[in-house]
């Protein structure tokens, strides 16, 4: 163990940051940042008041870490699964591509050992914005049009460059929207609503997706 003369543990701060990051998330999930305290957080983590400043220097910064510790793995999952597919024997189809990518996406949205905190997250800073303009194209944006770029033009040479933007923010568009509708459907009483199979919906948007991607590649101007 690592101490200092006091006999403190440098081990439990990671410990600690993470009790804290937790308990943030998911007040701020369920009250936004306006609505959650430094004392709430600090009482649903276990910890001192002051902990909040020790670590994470206030409030804000700490709902920057939490955007910060989402973003980065939403971002990872995508360019591993986008370059997973690339790597894999043979030539990968746009299908798969598109399978890949809407299934690493969705994950993180449906994640149940986090109950959808998410989706609830991007709800609450689109009605109530706190983070800093540039986080997300940045941290995550920029890197995976990156990646989906070079492999879009392996797969479909003919797409312009200046199109997988609009490819790539179609399908979230159409991912993020079938959670949506999905949750909706879960919470409604009403009896004569259609069976909405999350599965069969990522399959459609995979279909229709690369139809239209082809379509554009086929493009000639």
């Amino acid at each position: 163990m690592v101490s200092d003369n006091n006999g403190a543990d440098y081990r439990s701060d990671k410990h600690v940051q993470e009790r804290l990051i937790d308990a943030a998330e998911g007040l701020f999930c369920e009250h936004g940042f306006d609505g959650t305290s430094v004392r709430d957080i600090a009482a649903a983590a276990g910890c001192n008041i002051a902990s909040v400043s020790y670590y994470f220097g206030g409030k804000e910064k700490l709902y920057m870490e939490v955007w910060q510790r989402r973003i980065l793995a939403v971002r990872d999952n995508q360019i591993i699964s986008i370059e997973k597919v690339m790597s894999a024997k043979g030539s990968p189809s746009l299908e798969e591509l598109l399978k890949s990518f809407a299934e690493a996406f969705i994950g993180s949205l449906v994640d149940e050992t986090k109950s959808g905190r998410l989706t609830k997250l991007m709800t609450r800073e689109m009605l109530d914005r706190h983070l800093p303009p540039n986080m997300f194209v940045d941290d995550m944006i920029n890197p995976t049009l990156g990646v989906m770029q070079k492999a879009l033009a392996v797969i479909c040479p003919k797409l312009q460059a200046s199109q997988v933007p609009l490819v790539v923010f179609s399908i979230i568009g159409q991912l993020i929207h079938a959670v949506r509708v999905k949750t909706m459907f879960e919470q409604s009483d009403r009896p004569n609503l259609p069976i909405f199979d999350l599965a069969e919906m990522v399959d459609h948007i995979i279909k229709f997706s690369a139809a239209g991607i082809r379509a554009c590649a086929s493009e000639t101007k």
